[in-house]
């Protein structure tokens, strides 16, 4: 009866999360990455930790109500990733690769709009580099 009850309030509480980061699917050059859209304070904070792992093609979207050098870093976070930093207008400004369990910050070359994070690599195997452009395949929502 106690892991029912411990099951039923876990469940409870992650709804809210999976709510506000609806998935969407990104295409950079001919690839097409799905990734969960963080569009709130809260959900930016979150990001990818406590997570264990990710799959191949899956990361997540960070949007920001303004333009700026927005920091990002991996405390709490467990799975190596790339991070690539964005315009306003969905150009890649540069790309990094992060270690798991660090304070290292990260932050754009310019004032970046959007940053995405996905699996160590990700952008280097499928030749994605700074410069390129994304595209949303579905509208996005409008950070909080």
């Amino acid at each position: 009866m106690m892991r029912f009850l411990l099951i039923i309030v876990i469940s409870i509480l992650s709804i809210p999360a999976s709510a506000e980061t609806p998935l969407i699917d990104l295409k950079i050059s001919s690839h097409t990455l799905s990734v969960e859209v963080s569009y709130t304070k809260a959900s930016r904070e979150r990001g990818l930790m406590y997570r264990k792992s990710m799959k191949k093609n899956n990361g997540m979207l960070f949007v920001f109500p303004e333009v700026g050098y927005h920091n990002i870093w991996m405390l709490n976070t467990s799975i190596p990733l790339s991070v690539a930093f964005l315009d306003k207008n969905g150009v890649i400004l540069n790309i990094t690769n992060m270690i798991p369990h660090t304070q290292t910050i990260h932050s754009p070359n310019s004032p970046a709009k959007y940053v995405i994070e996905t699996n160590l690599g990700w952008f280097e195997t499928k030749k994605i580099k700074p410069g390129h452009q994304v595209a949303w395949l579905k509208e996005i929502p409008t950070a909080e």
